[in-house]
């Protein structure tokens, strides 16, 4: 037989900031509002969510980008901000290399990039991206290869 608790708050009373829920099985934590699930999250640690028109669900894992970066790609080459990125390597003019801290789980991940200043950023199509490392190419309105103010680029797949 099920049991139902209702409560406002769920706390620790010991005031170590560690509360939690702590199933012992597989089951599947559900958030309910006026009996309709809002929100679920597997024993596997999946969580998937109603989504913005309330029909569908979004499974939240495959929705966050696994790795990005903003770096500046002219003389010295700097990351301004990063997630799940150990390094960039600057291979000659417009030509990085973004290597990856948690591998992806294949090289059929997907890539956003944009550039500015003179151009635009796109992946390298020579075939070069790694579970590991993320190859790319920055291009001016010629179409040639150029180093550039800013690069950007985000990572969407699975982590391996």
């Amino acid at each position: 037989m099920a049991s139902e608790l209702k409560v406002d708050k769920i706390f620790n009373a010991g005031g170590d900031q560690d509360s939690g829920i702590n199933l012992a099985t597989n089951d599947t934590i559900k958030f309910d509002i006026a009996t309709s699930t809002k929100a679920t999250m597997a024993s596997t640690g999946i969580v998937t969510i109603v989504g913005e028109g309330g029909t569908t669900t979004t499974n939240l894992q495959q929705g966050l980008g696994k790795s990005w970066i903003n770096f500046n790609a002219t003389g010295t080459i700097a990351t301004r901000d990063s997630l799940n990125v150990t390094s960039i390597t600057d291979n000659a003019t417009g030509d990085y290399y973004v290597t990856i801290a948690n591998d992806m789980a294949s090289v059929n991940y997907s890539t956003t990039t944009a550039g500015r200043v003179g151009g635009g950023v796109s992946t390298n199509d020579a075939g070069e991206n790694t579970v590991t490392r993320l190859a790319l190419a920055a291009l001016g309105s010629d179409g040639a290869r150029t180093d550039i103010d800013t690069v950007c680029a985000t990572v969407h797949g699975d982590l391996a």
